[in-house]
């Protein structure tokens, strides 16, 4: 563990306003809270960032079909979502949205610096025209039959897997009116990639022994296929308008809108909190940068915010640590809305206990592969919790007869066990092995009730007095330090027992209680569960 504080910015993916947050998007984005708590444990200066990713078509097409404008769907999206790390406990310095008007005036400037350092430039290519609607027509807003499995599909993808070419487009309905369109020369702007592969390579060599594999790999398949020029601009009326003379009529590409979000909400904070955001995004300060998704957001964090940030030529930090999950299924099926196969998040708060859900998605998340959700596995994890800090926690603290933490000595093997336990798991955390920490504080977990076990305090209360206060205060220090590495995990519940031993605030180091705190008004950390 590095001794020296931190800047540390952690940004979690940005949801889009388009659906409800289900247990894979939570699965996804819990570990930039796990980071983010332990950060502050071990006294770093953290800026947690997030927020609604509220522009693009599939808002607007969802718009058409309600009858209500866009911004009002993302809204209610936005409301939502908050509602969601809010009940999830989620700790953002800031969440907040791309509708924002801090966010658009900051993303508007950093577009037009990056075109007037010759990165962005005007492309004229054939596109699909409709006559009717006297409009480009996006991808996803076109309807054909798939020349691969001959079913109808949008333009954007078909469900069998095929992508349409352009070729494939030409002829394509109009989704929004019915008429066949026609192909017409349409002007973009577009981000040179090409431009900037050497520099993303260069980066990409030196930071990508701290990714997740899956990050590696997908970030190699696209460097070694040579990064290709990327629209950024489209014909749109919803999004942020382009700060460029000539394209009033058109908006910028959701993704980059989105990416640029860490940055100017960073910004926001700092502007909000007295405080320097150079001092977390800029070079040459004792920085770090963990980018927290899924695995289909990889080459945004890991080429195209690079790339955005690299041709600002501003000396700005890049990215040092991609975390990106696999996918978790539910009941050994994708999450899927119009199937119903799934829990969103909302509905697995009203039935689940937030803390042990928290845990459950670490411990069987789909850290380094696909995972698979399931209620009977959740209640067996939070059961086991139950039974073994719940348990040690109520044996120890309601001791009948016992109305303080005893006066005795801490048992200095114990001790030690615990020193080193905070020094592994840090490591352990530096690496981003979050299901290799639940399992180390649960065999810790074991050890402790083991421990209480061979002591056996209802023989050593009649025999040995001096002893059995010895065990309990020890136990006591045991649930003490517990409070400290359960809480990236499981706030709440570490909550309380703070408050059972008058402990200040969670930290991360070896902590020992006072005597003679009184134990009152103790109460069951969790109830057990039933498949029922």
């Amino acid at each position: 563990m590095e001794n020296q504080k931190r800047k540390v910015v952690i940004g979690g993916a940005w949801p889009y306003a388009n659906s409800s947050l289900h247990l894979g998007h939570l699965a996804g984005l819990i570990s930039g809270d796990i980071l983010a708590r332990y950060h502050r444990q071990i006294g770093d200066e953290v800026i947690y960032v997030s927020g609604t990713d509220c522009h693009g078509t599939p808002i607007t097409e969802r718009a058409k079909k309600e009858g209500i404008t866009p911004k009002e769907i993302a809204e209610n999206y936005h409301k939502e979502f908050c509602k969601v790390f809010e009940t999830m406990n989620f700790s953002y310095d800031l969440y907040t949205k791309t509708e924002s008007d801090f966010h658009q005036k900051e993303v508007k400037d950093i577009f037009k610096r990056i075109y007037d350092n010759g990165y962005i430039y005007e492309k004229i290519e054939p596109d699909n025209f409709c006559e009717h609607c006297n409009k480009f027509v996006a991808d996803r807003e076109l309807k054909l039959i798939c020349p691969k499995c001959g079913n109808e599909t949008k333009g954007d993808q078909c469900d069998c897997g095929h992508v349409p070419t352009k070729e494939e487009l030409k002829g394509a309905i109009c989704a929004d009116c019915g008429n066949v369109t026609t192909i017409k020369d349409n002007k973009n702007l577009y981000i040179d990639l090409p431009k900037l592969q050497k520099e993303i390579e260069e980066y990409v060599e030196k930071k990508e022994m701290n990714w997740r594999k899956n990050a590696q790999n997908e970030t190699e398949k696209y460097l070694k296929e040579g990064l290709r020029e990327r629209a950024v601009t489209r014909d749109l009326n919803w999004g942020i308008d382009i700060p460029v003379d000539g394209y009033e009529d058109k908006r910028m590409y959701v993704w980059i809108d989105a990416v640029l979000g860490y940055l100017t909400t960073t910004k926001k904070y700092c502007e909000d909190n007295n405080l320097n955001w150079e001092e977390w995004w800029k070079n040459g300060y004792n920085n770090k940068m963990y980018m927290v998704h899924g695995k289909d957001n990889i080459t945004f964090h890991s080429l195209i915010l690079p790339g955005l940030l690299l041709a600002l030529k501003d000396n700005y930090k890049l990215p040092d640590m991609i975390v990106s999950t696999e996918y978790l299924n539910f009941n050994d099926q994708k999450f899927s809305k119009s199937k119903g196969i799934g829990m969103t998040v909302l509905e697995a708060a009203e039935q689940f206990n937030i803390d042990t859900l928290r845990f459950h998605l670490i411990k069987n998340g789909p850290e380094r592969k696909d995972t698979n959700f399931t209620v009977d596995e959740y209640i067996a994890t939070h059961n086991e919790i139950t039974n073994k800090l719940g348990n040690f926690v109520n044996r120890t603290l309601k001791y009948k007869g016992i109305e303080k933490v005893p006066n005795g000595k801490m048992d200095m093997e114990v001790k030690e066990k615990i020193e080193k336990i905070y020094i592994e798991i840090s490591e352990l955390m530096e690496k981003l092995e979050f299901r290799e920490i639940t399992n180390k504080i649960m065999i810790l977990l074991d050890d402790a009730n083991k421990y209480y076990d061979e002591k056996k305090p209802w023989i050593q209360i009649k025999e040995d007095i001096s002893e059995f206060n010895n065990t309990i205060y020890t136990c006591c220090n045991i649930i003490a330090n517990l409070s400290n590495l359960f809480e990236p995990f499981m706030p709440q519940t570490t909550e309380k027992i703070r408050k059972y031993l008058e402990i200040e605030k969670a930290t991360w180091e070896y902590i020992e209680v006072k005597p003679d705190i009184e134990l009152k008004n103790i109460e069951a950390l969790f109830e057990r569960m039933t498949t029922k």
